[in-house]
Parts: structure tokens; C-alpha cells; sequence
């Protein structure tokens, strides 16, 4: 006999979101369950059908699969059977877990499989090593995988065994009224399996503390703040079950000499007065080597900037740089000999407005304004 449809069995179209499975089969299976319904074997068949469907098209490896093949997807060596498809052990608090779940704070699971917890490790960097990259070794101190049981927990030579109060399911059931409430097991504590024999090393955690040595490749153009995921190298998980990762964050050492933003790396250069005001040349350090050869214009003021293309920050996977700016910032000077006071003296009694337009400009600006005050 043919099989219905699992989307005809849930009562949705094709296309419908997970919100709209999960509405059909709430309702569904709280219309045709066995406790609502007792001597009822229609009402059993369908709440098994309905289970069937959700079970499948919920999960969206399997309703990609049952969309291409059907029932064949599930059928003659093509996948497991849906999990969902006999009703022995199947009570009301599965429906009562799937309509109050995510309300009283999250899915109820089997056995537990502890992932191992995720870890953090914070690291600092120059901001030469931002530019170039580079290869750093970094110790992690946490737990990896008993060697002596190889996770299991339990001797060597030995098993972990069935747990004989929740019969494998990690869970147990208790009676309160009309609900029937599932908890971790206390026995084997969610794991479904208990060790008779703890391993001496691990104490049957299946896991001990070690420091670990890690190579840690830095791309070339990070940012401060960038993180970096190193898949299952965190917490060994409880008894064979999968280590967290590692997370690395960076943070970029402030530089004597260089501003970065972004690509962008800004540098303040001390010029003297009379380099800014004859014009000359001055060298300029940078990120990658040499440093590079400016000229400066005459009568270049303090906050002039220069641009130097190409020659700032490496930017994150990619062959291109940023811009590398140069901003003068002019000295005025300080501790003048006898004979240096007498040259500058002699400069202050020849200068003109036209030599100092700014400060000759803002004095006739500012004695104007006054005098309108004045009258």
C-alpha cells in the first residue's frame, strides 16, 4: 500500500517554513495522541504517521533528501529510518516537551554528550607583526583526551556499561498527575552509560589536565580585536565526546611612532623651522624596511600632509596596502645660543606681513573687530 505523503500527513505545502511544521504537528499531535485517545488504533496510526513526518521534515538534511527521493530516501540502504516511526516508549511528555520546550528553557535530549567547553586565549602583537604576519607558539592550558582509556573513562580492558536505571536513554520519567516529566538521569547523570571501573588516570572523566603547545599561523593584516577560531583545539569532551575550540582574540600594542586606521597609517614627523620654511628633504621610518625619502615645500606649515601610496597597512587577504600619511608638525627652537638670538632678532626686524600672513592676518582680523565693538 502507498505511503502517504509526509507533507499530505502534516497538512502543509511544500514550501512551508519550520514555524509552520512545527504549528501543524503541535496540533496534530495533541489531537491524535494515544492518551487522549485510548482505544483508539486509528488515532495511534495517524499519531504515528504525524511523528514520522515531523521527524523527517523538521530536520532539513532529511527533507532535502525525502525531497528529491521520497520514501526511498529513508529505504533500501539509502539512510537510517526516521526516528520517529515507532510509537514503544513514545508518551505525553514528548508532545508536552515540544509545545512547553523552548518556554521552560530548552529541548530535552538523550543521553548527554558533554562537548568539551570553548576557550579563550587573549595574545598581543606589535604592529609590525600586524603588518607582516607571522607564525607564534602558544601554550593552553586545559583538558585533552585520556591517553590511558582513550576518552572512554573507563580501564583499559574494561567498558563502560549500560546505565540499568535509564536503560541507555540518558533520561527518566515520573508520573506528576496528567503530565508525564522527564529528567536526567541521576544514576549515570545523562550520559546513558555508567563505568564500573574508572580509569586510575582520568578517574573515568575519560579526559585530564594538560598543557598544550599550539602553532598559531597570524595572518598578515589583521585587526586589534580580530579573533581567530581554531575548530575542536578547546576542552576535551566528558568521555569521547567532542572537544570545544579555541578561541585566540588579538590586540595590537600601541606604536612609539605610527597611528593606524584601518589600511591607513598615520606618522607625525618633527620638521625644523628652517627645513619648513627653505623647503629640503627629510626621511620618514616605515613598516616595511628603509626609510623613505620626503621633500618638504617651502613654507610648509605645521599639520601639512603628505600621502605616500601603497606604503601603509597590509590589508587582510589581499595583495593591496593602504596609504601611508606623513603629517608635519614644525619645531620651534630651543635652547638658542647668544649668537643664534642675535640672527633670530635680526630676522624679527626685517620679517613683513608677507613673510607671516597667518599671524600678521588674524591681529589686523581681531584689531578690525574690536574697533566695530568699540563705536
Amino acid at each position: 500500500m502507498a505511503r502517504q505523503d509526509y507533507y499530505e500527513t502534516l497538512g502543509v505545502d511544500r514550501n512551508a517554513d519550520d514555524a509552520t511544521l512545527k504549528s501543524a504537528y503541535r496540533k496534530l499531535a495533541l489531537r491524535f495522541h494515544p492518551d487522549r485517545n485510548p482505544d483508539d488504533t486509528t488515532a495511534e496510526q495517524r499519531f504515528k504517521g504525524i511523528n514520522e513526518a515531523y521527524d523527517v521534515l523538521k530536520d532539513p538534511q532529511k527533507r532535502a533528501a525525502y525531497d528529491r527521493f521520497g520514501h526511498d530516501a529513508f529505504e533500501g540502504g539509502m539512510g537510517a529510518g526516521p526516528a520517529g516511526a515507532g510509537f514503544a516508549g513514545a508518551g505525553f511528555a514528548d508532545i508536552f516537551d515540544e509545545v512547553f520546550g523552548d518556554f521552560m528553557g530548552g529541548r530535552r535530549g538523550g543521553s548527554a554528550s558533554q562537548r568539551g567547553a570553548d576557550l579563550r586565549f587573549d595574545m598581543s602583537i606589535t604592529l609590525e607583526e600586524a603588518f607582516r604576519g607571522r607564525k607564534a607558539n602558544v601554550s593552553i592550558p586545559g583538558s585533552i583526551t585520556c591517553e590511558a582509556c582513550s576518552g572512554s573513562g573507563a580501564q583499559p580492558g574494561s567498558h563502560p556499561v549500560t546505565c540499568s536505571t535509564c536503560r541507555g536513554r540518558g533520561r527518566v520519567r515520573a508520573q506528576q498527575g496528567f503530565f508525564t516529566v522527564e529528567r536526567t538521569c541521576a544514576a549515570c547523570g545523562g550520559q546513558g552509560m555508567v563505568i564500573e571501573n574508572p580509569c586510575e588516570s582520568c578517574h573515568g572523566s575519560g579526559r585530564i589536565r594538560k598543557n598544550r603547545s599550539l602553532s598559531v599561523t597570524i595572518p598578515a593584516g589583521v585587526e586589534d580585536g580580530t579573533r581567530i577560531r581554531l575548530s575542536g583545539e578547546g576542552e576535551a569532551g566528558v568521555r569521547g565526546a567532542p572537544p570545544g575550540d579555541l578561541y585566540i582574540f588579538l590586540s595590537i600594542d600601541e606604536h612609539p611612532f605610527f597611528r593606524r586606521d584601518g589600511s591607513t597609517v598615520f606618522c607625525e614627523v618633527p620638521v625644523s623651522m628652517t627645513t619648513a620654511a627653505l623647503g629640503g628633504a627629510i626621511e620618514v621610518p616605515t613598516l616595511d624596511g628603509p626609510p623613505v625619502r620626503v621633500t618638504i615645500a617651502p613654507g610648509t606649515q605645521t599639520g601639512t600632509r603628505y600621502r605616500l601610496r601603497g606604503k601603509g597597512m597590509s590589508q587582510l587577504r589581499s595583495s593591496v596596502r593602504g596609504d601611508f600619511h606623513v603629517d608635519v608638525v614644525v619645531e620651534t627652537p630651543v635652547n638658542l645660543t647668544q649668537h643664534q638670538k642675535q640672527l633670530l632678532e635680526q630676522f624679527s626686524r626685517d620679517q613683513s606681513k608677507s613673510t607671516s600672513p597667518k599671524s600678521a592676518g588674524f591681529f589686523d582680523r581681531w584689531k578690525s573687530i574690536w574697533e566695530d565693538l568699540r563705536d
